[in-house]
C-alpha cells in the first residue's frame, strides 16, 4: 500500500477493530491521531504517515487481534499479515511509546526486534509524543500525568507498571525532543 490515501484507510480500519469491544480505546486513538495533527508542521512529508500510525497504534488491543497479550506486537503483525499496510506504518505500531521495554519484560524483545526494524528516531519520538500527550479519553494532558495515570490504573508492582516507570526517562525525553523541534521550526 502506498502512502497515499492511508488516512482514508486507517479510519476506518481502526474503527471496526476499536469503536464497539473498546470504546474508550477508541476515543484515546483519536485523540492521539489529532496530537499527530497539531505536530504535523514537523513532520513534512511523513505527517499522513503519523496520523495513520497515531490511530492505528494500538489496534492490537482489539479482542480481535490479541495473539500474545503485546499489543503492539499483535497490532503490526495484523498491519502486515492481513491488512497489508505501509511497512513504515507498521514498524511504528510495533515499536511504539517505548515498546521495546515492555517486550522485554514480556521475553518478547528478540521477536519485536527480529521482525520490525524500528522507524527513524524522530519519528518514533513523535508517535511516543502523540500517545504519551493524550488520556484514555483521548483528550490533551502532559506525559508526567499519563505515565501516573497507566502505573495508577494498572498497578505499581505490574508488568505495565514497572514498564511504564522504567520507560519515564525515555517517554519524558521524547516529548522534550519533539517540543524541541517544535519550538526551533
Amino acid at each position: 500500500m502506498s502512502t497515499t490515501g492511508l488516512i482514508e484507510w486507517a479510519y476506518p480500519l481502526a474503527e471496526s477493530l476499536l469503536a464497539e469491544p473498546l470504546p474508550r480505546r477508541w476515543k484515546h486513538s483519536l485523540g492521539v491521531a489529532e496530537r499527530a495533527r497539531t505536530i504535523a508542521p514537523i513532520l513534512g512529508a511523513d505527517a499522513e504517515l503519523m496520523e495513520t500510525a497515531a490511530v492505528l497504534h494500538d489496534i492490537g488491543y482489539s479482542p480481535d487481534l490479541a495473539k500474545t497479550g503485546f499489543h503492539p506486537l499483535d497490532g503490526a503483525r495484523y498491519l502486515r499479515d492481513v491488512a497489508g499496510a505501509d511497512e513504515r506504518v507498521v514498524r511504528l505500531v510495533a515499536h511504539h511509546s517505548c515498546a521495546w521495554m515492555e517486550a522485554e519484560a514480556r521475553g518478547l524483545r528478540e521477536e519485536l526486534e527480529s521482525e520490525f526494524p524500528r522507524e527513524h528516531p524522530h519519528l518514533n519520538d513523535a508517535l511516543c509524543y502523540c500517545d504519551m500527550n493524550t488520556t484514555p479519553d483521548g483528550t490533551p494532558t502532559n506525559p508526567l500525568d499519563r505515565v501516573n495515570e497507566i502505573a495508577g490504573r494498572y498497578g505499581p508492582d505490574s508488568l505495565i507498571g514497572t514498564f511504564i516507570r522504567r520507560a519515564e526517562p525515555e517517554i519524558l525525553a521524547s516529548t522534550a525532543r519533539v517540543l524541541e523541534r517544535l519550538a526551533n521550526r
